[in-house]
């Protein structure tokens, strides 16, 4: 059994689209994680843009290159307090989500936002207002991904208004949507105050959220000064065998994109995971 390992495509250097997907392949990647407006400059990708032809050419495109799309990244803030750039945001969803439908997309996956329109952390974002105003703003968009077919997916985030694995539930079971999923990133659930005890964190996570997770995402992370930096897989502090374990035994060919890779070590934190998944 092989992994569906997978990578940003705005993580590699930068080239049309199809370029991206002929050096995503020939460095073994099987699949891609696809944010419209960062890998496409030559021509529009606006709402207006996201049409049945545009889905098909795109298709064919990943088709041809062997690569499936696991994620089409659509993070926008669905909390955001001016009226004007919420109904923005959710007519974005609404077309990404359309455009998924006909492109073959795994999941539209998104973050979970902030109270403010910066899209920043603050106190407030953990309030459980924050979460009430995040969940009645998902419902409907939710709604809209169950009439296309589609799974729409977040990703918890510290210091997002889903910060916790425990939080992520509470959304999963106040929308109660079978095409709510969840793209689960263990470096994104940490924080310079959590991290120290992050083998917890992680269990924790894989148990309440395992049967709801479709997409993984993979990096590391490094503590520089009072910080959590990011970084490709293989060059920081984080331990991936439990998750590693859970996808192997649980979640079968699932989709496994690697993030904060640079072109100069993408391959590397590709070949570094995939080992871990053969010793496994």
């Amino acid at each position: 059994m092989f992994m569906q390992l997978g990578i940003r495509l705005h993580d590699l250097k930068k080239a049309p689209l199809e370029q991206r997907l002929e050096t995503a392949a020939k460095q073994g990647f099987a699949c891609g994680h696809l944010a419209l407006s960062k890998v496409i400059s030559e021509y529009s990708a606006a709402d207006s843009a996201l049409t049945p032809g545009f889905a098909c050419y795109l298709r064919r495109m990943f088709q041809k290159a062997q690569i499936d799309i696991a994620v089409l990244g659509c993070y926008l803030n669905l909390a955001d307090p001016n009226e004007k750039s919420l109904a923005k945001n959710k007519a974005r969803y609404l077309a990404n989500i359309r455009f998924a439908s006909l492109l073959g997309a795994g999941v539209v996956g998104t973050e979970t936002g902030a109270v403010n329109e910066a899209y920043q952390y603050e106190e407030r974002n953990h309030s459980d207002e924050a979460l009430g105003i995040f969940i009645d703003n998902l419902k409907p968009v939710v709604e809209y991904a169950e009439k296309m077919g589609v799974i729409f997916a977040i990703e918890p985030v510290f210091k997002h208004i889903v910060y916790s694995p425990q939080r992520a539930r509470q959304v999963l079971e106040a929308v109660g949507s079978p095409n709510l999923q969840i793209i689960f990133d263990p470096v994104n659930l940490l924080d310079i105050s959590n991290y120290q005890d992050r083998e917890r964190i992680i269990h924790e996570a894989l148990g309440l959220l395992g049967r709801d997770i479709a997409v993984v995402h993979i990096k590391d992370f490094q503590v520089i000064g009072d910080e959590l930096v990011s970084s490709a897989a293989g060059t920081g502090e984080m331990d991936y065998r439990e998750i590693i374990r859970f996808i192997k035994a649980e979640k079968p060919y699932i989709h496994v994109t690697l993030e904060n890779t640079v072109p100069k070590n993408a391959a590397a934190a590709r070949e570094y995971i995939q080992q871990l998944y053969d010793r496994a």
